[in-house]
């Protein structure tokens, strides 16, 4: 696939995570896909692997978090897609508030998205998970 395609490819899955619909992001991605969140303290860190990784991180965030994310710019080389963006929103169990500037090295492989992983404000979202009581703020 060219660079366009791919481009294309990532942005109807940013799509479908703002619309909810699991059934095109289990189209989009690769069986086997890698989803790599950095950070501990908050509730998506961690690595996802495959539809059943990604099924767990959706039902873990809807669960979790309300956020809106807005990608802002696509930068694509061969199989490679950065995605800069912006999220902002909060944390469940807390009710506190973040911002969040991010970016998404994606892969995208004969059509389907293989491996994300999140450059994060990792400290932001941690604050935000943070208990009242529970270490320093």
């Amino acid at each position: 696939m060219n660079i366009e395609e791919n481009i294309q490819i990532v942005k109807d899955f940013f799509a479908a995570i703002g619309r909810g619909d699991k059934e095109t992001l289990l189209v989009l991605v690769a069986e086997d896909i890698e989803w790599i969140i950095p950070g501990k303290d908050w509730p998506l860190a961690g690595t996802y692997l495959g539809h059943a990784g990604l099924a767990d991180l959706l039902e873990t965030a809807s669960r979790s978090m309300e956020t809106s994310t807005e990608p802002r710019e696509f930068v694509a080389q061969g199989d490679r897609v950065l995605v800069v963006g912006f999220a902002s929103g909060k944390v469940k169990a807390t009710n506190k508030m973040f911002e969040d500037d991010w970016i998404f090295a994606i892969t995208v492989r004969d059509g389907r998205l293989t491996s994300i992983r999140e450059y994060v404000d990792t400290q932001a979202l941690a604050r935000a998970a943070r208990m009242v009581g529970s270490g320093p703020a």
